[in-house]
């Protein structure tokens, strides 16, 4: 993927790619100080526009990550609300796509740190298809390592540098020749995959650990509950032992690139028939309809890109 001619956003204009640097020496770089979100893009070739899912709350959330890092945006909610769909349009992607904001700490210089040291932001979009094969499943195992606890580093925010927690499940997972990992919170119960929340569902009951397991507060996670309720599913957030994990009737994962992914195993045991269970088949197909703009009810959560809007060369 060439990326290289593609507009982005960062210091305070839009540019090529190629023509946004950051130095060897940036703190965000070296030190892991910066925080990111990850929006979605949904191409709906019927209505010839693209449909950004739940942009103002990405932000919302980015907002609140910067804080915990002692940084600022320097755009109000609005304001990035507009630049991203500016952005989008000066693009003119007519496909699915990620769109990556990212604040971090841009002091050139050696000293770990947060107070004093300023901040740059960009905003990038990029092609994106999927992230998983919905329909083939994940075959998961738990991995050695725990999820970061919040006393470590803010288990809730996206913070780049604690994706390193993420990066190390993931790769002992498909070293071992699975998919996908499930990390444990400290106290030994379920947290979340490598990088989605986790759902179980137990004779027609839909269950998902709760914040206080040092869990991402995932959009798409906040989505998934609330559908659930309107589909008058049972929802129930509290801490999963890891052997839950072996006697559900269905797994799944949910977030902005995951979309909803049903798990077919669990340390090689096959969960419930090994194919996508009706709760999850249910929710996946209102999630995709949502997305795509196709249902009215739910319209509120999307930003259109192109309608009404000229096209900037």
């Amino acid at each position: 993927m060439d990326l290289s001619e593609s507009i982005v956003f960062a210091g305070g204009r839009f540019c090529r790619y190629d023509e946004a640097k950051v130095g060897l020496l940036s703190h965000g770089l070296n030190y892991g100080t910066g925080c990111f979100e990850g929006i979605r893009g949904y191409y709906n070739e019927d209505d010839r526009e693209l449909y950004l899912l739940q942009l103002r709350e990405h932000y919302e959330r980015l907002h609140t990550s910067a804080k915990i890092l002692m940084m600022k945006l320097p755009h109000s909610i609005d304001e990035l609300v507009e630049l991203t769909v500016e952005l989008c349009a000066r693009n003119r992607y007519e496909e699915n796509i990620y769109i990556r904001p990212l604040i971090y700490k841009a002091a050139e210089d050696v000293g770990v740190r947060l107070a004093g040291v300023p901040d740059a932001f960009a905003i990038a979009a990029l092609p994106f298809g999927k992230y998983f094969d919905a329909e083939a499943g994940l075959n998961a195992c738990v991995s050695s390592w725990r999820r970061i606890d919040d006393t470590v580093a803010p288990a809730r925010a996206k913070i780049t540098g604690a994706y390193i927690n993420s990066a190390l499940a993931k790769s002992e997972a498909q070293l071992n020749g699975f998919d996908e990992a499930i990390l444990l919170s400290q106290d030994g119960h379920v947290a979340e995959g490598s990088a989605a929340n986790l759902f179980l569902v137990r004779r027609g009951t839909l269950y998902t650990p709760d914040p206080s397991q040092n869990v991402l507060e995932g959009i798409t996670r906040r989505t998934i509950v609330d559908l659930a309720k309107a589909l008058d599913i049972p929802v129930i957030e509290r801490a999963l032992d890891r052997s839950e994990l072996y006697g559900a009737d269905e797994l799944f994962l949910t977030g902005t690139a995951a979309g909803v992914t049903f798990i077919r195993s669990v340390d090689h045991r096959i969960v419930g028939a090994g194919t996508m269970g009706p709760v999850a088949r249910k929710l996946s197909t209102h999630f995709d309809a949502i997305t795509m703009g196709r249902d009215p009810a739910y319209r509120s959560y999307l930003t259109p890109t192109y309608s009404g809007r000229k096209v900037v060369a």
